[in-house]
């Protein structure tokens, strides 16, 4: 999932310790995400006698954290360029509580209403944009003023009938169905299929961007860490895709996520587009005289949070099979803390769309163990505060250093 910093090509004198030990060390803000998800599982698969990591919890575990997930990849962009946005909760909220009202109401169908709500979402994005990038507005005190607006648009929404019970089964399998298979019992063999052709392409991908960096004399990876690399997260695509085989298979969120994942992931990394957004976030002046357009950027950046946080509130309502008056309530402050989690850096300039995934699953493997140990939601709240002032030391403490 996440590429680690290139290091120089093993010297002669080194051996497998100290080139693990230099790889942690100086990639640690890649890297601690992924420790601390292992000893939060690790944790609660012990405590729990192993009913955390079955099969069924593992499912709606991933079902679960999909709406956050994809708040926290638009947000890690957001806090990249240097800025927040505070809306989006209640913008998904309400753009749910829309496309309920337009299924049920109007009667129109998903195939029209899914599209045409994303639009909204990134239509209704350019607002802060414009407020931020043109009257020079904090982002704090634009999207505070969305916040507020949308919480009263879905009391609005949802006042003269109070919850909206969405029938399209199409829509609620969105949030609820998976993926259909070639037989009926046992492994789910296309789950299994696409396991098999993700662990080839993240093979093949690294071993093509070693050769590429290698023609090129860049730096690479240590042989012996590159090699365990990706022997590691073979066995982990492997361990996962066979325990959801086992149960029902790739969920509908899980295959929606890992679309806009891999949409994001491809634009930061391998596009022009993506240089520029991380270039306005580590500094705006300079990229201003480099020639980078930074209001063009902005509006950008807030419009595909928009679009996102639609996506969001449409995956909210499927799974719930309605739309509620308390959709997105703390929506943003869970994605906000899953992005930093993930590694996003307060100073902006730092931080990975795969991160703010894992920085969900992260928070959302709290919840889900503690609910299994029977802990009480308000020590829930502390825990996860804890992890988030933990994660944002963290990056302040690697900075410094």
């Amino acid at each position: 999932m996440s590429v680690a910093k290139d290091l120089p090509v093993r010297e002669p004198d080194s051996n497998f310790v100290s080139d693990l030990r230099r790889v942690l060390r100086q990639n640690i803000r890649d890297y601690g995400m992924f420790i601390a998800l292992f000893v939060i599982w690790g944790i609660f698969y012990f405590l729990t006698d192993g009913i955390f990591l079955s099969a069924r919890n593992l499912s709606n575990l991933l079902n679960q954290f999909g709406y956050i997930a994809v708040l926290g990849i638009g947000v890690t962009l957001v806090i990249v360029i240097r800025h927040i946005d505070l809306s989006i909760g209640f913008l998904a909220g309400f753009l749910g509580a829309a496309a309920a009202i337009a299924m049920t109401f109007w009667g129109l169908p998903v195939w029209v209403v899914v599209p045409s709500i994303l639009i909204i979402g990134a239509l209704l994005g350019l607002l802060p944009g414009y407020m931020v990038a043109q009257l020079g507005i904090p982002a704090f005190v634009a999207t505070l003023a969305g916040f507020l607006v949308y919480r009263g648009a879905i009391l609005v929404a949802t006042e003269g009938s109070g919850t909206i019970i969405i029938s399209d089964r199409a829509f609620n399998a969105i949030g609820n169905g998976f993926i259909p298979d070639i037989s009926e019992g046992g492994l789910h063999i296309i789950t299994l299929v696409l396991g098999i052709l993700a662990i080839v392409l993240f093979i093949y991908n690294e071993l093509k961007g070693r050769r590429t960096k290698l023609a090129y004399e860049f730096e690479v990876l240590p042989m012996n860490i590159f090699i365990l690399k990706l022997v590691f997260m073979a066995i982990m695509i492997g361990a996962l895709t066979w325990v959801l085989a086992s149960y029902n298979g790739l969920s509908w969120t899980v295959v929606v996520l890992l679309i806009v994942l891999a949409i994001y992931h491809f634009i930061t990394t391998q596009t022009v587009l993506g240089r520029h957004i991380y270039a306005v976030g580590g500094n705006p002046e300079a990229a201003e005289l480099s020639g980078v357009n930074v209001k063009r950027i902005t509006y950008l950046i807030f419009s595909q949070m928009g679009m996102l946080a639609a996506l969001s509130g449409m995956l909210f309502a499927s799974r719930l099979q309605s739309a509620t008056t308390t959709a997105g309530t703390l929506f943003e402050l869970d994605a906000i803390a899953a992005s930093y989690v993930g590694g996003v850096s307060a100073a902006g300039g730092v931080g990975r769309v795969t991160g703010a995934v894992v920085g969900a699953l992260v928070m959302a493997s709290l919840t889900s163990g503690m609910n299994l140990m029977g802990i009480g939601i308000s020590y829930q709240y502390i825990v996860r505060g804890i992890v988030l002032a933990l994660a944002v030391i963290f990056d302040v403490a690697t900075r410094n250093r």
